[in-house]
């Protein structure tokens, strides 16, 4: 292991910072578990970084580190190769493809995962688990969303039970952090250390006034996001600008770049038109949402939410940390974890939809994710924060709510029933556990048994789910004895709800009474949890979409109007209808237009259902049901593509996909026999000539097709 000063060299500082010698005093690099509960940018990967080393150099074990979102493994990958891969030490990336257990995995010191993806290789029982030594969870806080939490959670609880391996959980300022290393027989490290200093402050009628130092004052009628993202570049420095929905951030990021357009520098205007060609070709067919974003970029401002693809979110991040892009206007979900600081912070909008509770003020934790991007340590001593008010009382009221007020305690969100049903069948089918009872300790052992300690409610639901299991044919139940069946435990491995393996089940075995077509396998695969949320119903829209469905031919029962998810189904076959005319060749922009659905979402709809499709065919093997299986390939293949039936035999190809298969069967090319006679030459005015060239290699059989067998067809689906 390098010594004290080597490393902080290869950090690129000459010493630690209190947060990390308060954790060296702790014992990190003696085994000790720990919580770090301290701000954004204070330092605390370089923590888990030291136990990693000591855990690989010295005990010759293998760490992990578990990250929350994809984007923040590819972040920390990078990261920790340029540093660490000169050592001899090797890394590895593991996010996708959640049935296989990537056995490749047991050869790297270093293991970088999303809880997902972990989740999924504990189900496959993977060899080299009694190996690892550290496991490290960044985020932690995470545990209390609904969303990513309980996976985090049963991960962990997991883990401890599977592994005698040191624990470092690297969390935001909680109020309940103690609680959290109670759960995890850790110590816990609290902090409020940050190496650049934030000041945080509020806007009202025309002034800022800071807490700790003095405020300024801005002149003129614009909006004060758009003066307050000038001033900061008079200064030569980078804003944030969170706003609460996608469209305020798209038009928001419109005002300021077309204020700033004319107050760039040459040079800066030539890379940034540059980035701004690359953003609006992202797609073969720009949509206007390409086109809005490539013009503010223009103005050196940016737009960024989910809505984007991959490929331009990485554009905008990259241009940034250039410094080419002066401000970003986003959604909060830009300050979860991704390592993009600013000089300035401006949170526009302190409140947020909630499905349940309407517009309501963020949460505090929110509000210190989105404030710990203020400030960046290779360039500034201090950074600024800045909450936009109406009116002076208000300005007070958001300092005292945010500035004064402290973070929230976490709390498990495990109970939710589809959540515990997917975890309840892992935990048998593994034979992590193989009793009702076996399921109860396991559970008393989650931060939710902690937090509620030995619950009815939760015993209720276990045992609700565990009959749910055994009706469904998923598990088996021998005297005191839980086993899984064949089937329950390839649906563990797919990582699918149970519930939607049972519509599947139940709707390929209708399948066999009726002449199905792909409309019936895309609707019956549609209306499950994992594509949720689904497409809103508008009023003037019930009628049509009731009439669509009473002529649609389905693998299942629709709800009376009456029933309690009858509006859901409504809102299932919506969605169902978009994915229909995307495999029916609509474009993207068509896709907006008729649904209101931007190409980020579209493509992540896509995916998932990729995956489902997979997991339909999967299934029926199982089930012995060949006659399903051909369909669900084909309509599989049309609806990852976006082509109709005919172009089915011309994707195969690699470097073709929709677009260029469609150039091709338009000019006559409807066959691959036909592609295989064509002069090279002739291909290539269609195509271009490196695609011809590379179509014509496939034919002659120097170079393989693409492999419609292939777990993820959206990775080929992404070549052209």
């Amino acid at each position: 292991m390098p010594s004290e000063e080597e490393f902080l060299k290869i950090s690129g500082l000459t010493s630690f910072n209190p947060v990390q010698q308060e954790s060296i005093k702790a014992g990190v690099l003696n085994g000790e578990s720990l919580v770090v509960s301290a701000p954004t940018a204070s330092g605390k990967t370089l923590i888990a970084e030291l136990a990693m080393l000591r855990c690989v150099l010295e005990k010759k074990k293998k760490t992990v580190y578990i990250v929350p979102l994809r984007a923040l493994a590819s972040e920390k990958y990078e990261a920790f190769r340029e540093k660490y891969e000169k050592m001899g030490i090797k890394i590895a990336i593991s996010i996708g493809d959640y049935d296989s257990s990537d056995s490749w995995l047991e050869k790297y010191d270093v293991i970088i995962l999303t809880s997902e993806k972990f989740d999924s290789l504990l189900r496959r029982n993977v060899s080299w688990i009694g190996s690892v030594g550290l496991v490290i969870a960044d985020e932690v806080h995470i545990i209390g969303d609904h969303g990513r939490g309980p996976t985090m959670e049963i991960l962990l609880t997991k883990l401890k039970r599977l592994t005698k391996a040191q624990f470092i959980a690297l969390s935001a300022t909680i109020k309940n952090a103690r609680e959290i290393a109670d759960w995890l027989e850790a110590k816990v490290v609290e902090s409020d250390y940050r190496p650049v200093k934030l000041y945080e402050g509020v806007y009202a009628e025309g002034k800022v006034g800071f807490f700790g130092k003095e405020g300024f004052s801005l002149d003129g009628e614009e909006l004060p996001e758009i003066k307050i993202v000038h001033d900061t570049t008079k200064k030569n420095k980078q804003s944030l600008v969170f706003v609460a929905t996608r469209k305020s951030a798209e038009v928001t990021a419109e005002r300021i770049a077309d204020y700033m357009k004319d107050k760039l520098s040459r040079p800066d205007v030539i890379e940034l038109n540059k980035i701004s060609e690359e953003i609006l070709h992202a797609l073969e067919y720009p949509t206007r949402q390409c086109e809005r974003l490539a013009k503010c970029v223009r103005g050196g401002i940016a737009f960024h939410h989910a809505g984007l693809v991959s490929k331009q979110r990485k554009l905008i991040e990259n241009g940034f940390k250039n410094g080419l892009i002066k401000g970003i206007a986003a959604t909060p979900t830009l300050a979860q974890g991704l390592n993009l600081p600013a000089y300035r912070v401006i949170i526009r909008d302190a409140k947020r939809y909630y499905a349940l509770t309407g517009w309501s003020y963020i949460p505090v934790l929110d509000y210190q994710q989105m404030v710990g991007r203020a400030g960046r340590p290779q360039y500034d001593t201090e950074g600024e924060s800045i909450l936009i008010a109406k009116t002076s009382e208000e300005a007070e009221d958001l300092a005292e709510r945010y500035i004064m007020g402290e973070t929230e305690e976490i709390y498990s969100k495990l109970a939710s029933e589809p959540v515990l049903r997917v975890h309840v069948l892992a935990l048998i089918a593994t034979e992590t556990c193989n009793s009702l009872q076996s399921v109860y300790d396991f559970f008393s052992r989650t931060f939710y048994g902690l937090q509620y300690g030995s619950s009815s409610e939760m015993a209720e639901k276990v045992d609700s789910i565990v009959d749910f299991l055994k009706r469904n044919g998923f598990v088996e139940q021998h005297g005191d004895k839980l086993r899984p069946t064949t089937i329950g435990k390839r649906v563990s491995e797919l990582y699918i709800d149970p519930d939607t393996a049972v519509k599947i089940i139940e709707g390929i075995k209708n399948s066999k009474n009726a002449k199905i077509d792909g409309s019936a396998l895309v609707e019956l695969l549609t209306n499950s949890l994992e594509m949720r949320p689904y497409l809103n119903v508008k009023q003037g829209e019930f009628k049509e979409i009731y009439s669509k469905i009473s002529e649609a031919r389905l693998l299942h029962e629709m709800p009376d109007e009456w029933d309690y998810d009858y509006e859901e189904s409504l809102k299932a076959f919506k969605t169902a209808l978009m994915v229909l005319d995307w495999a029916n060749e609509a474009t993207e922009e068509q896709i907006f237009d008729i649904y209101g659905l931007s190409p980020g979402e579209l493509h992540n709809k896509i995916s998932i259902l990729d995956w489902l499709f997979y997991s339909a065919q999967e299934i029926a093997i199982l089930m012995g049901n060949k006659e399903i299986i051909k369909d669900l390939r084909k309509t599989r293949v049309r609806v990852v593509y976006g082509i109709k039936e005919e172009l089915l035999p011309l994707v195969k190809l690699r470097d073709i996909g929709r677009s260029r298969a469609r150039k091709l069967f338009n000019a006559g090319f409807t066959s691959i026999e036909k592609l295989r006679e064509a002069p090279e030459i002739t291909i290539a005015a269609i195509v271009g000539p490196s695609v011809a060239k590379s179509v014509k290699k496939q034919l002659s059989g120097k170079e393989d097709e693409k492999n419609f067998e292939a777990k993820g067809l959206m990775e080929f689906a992404k070549e052209e």
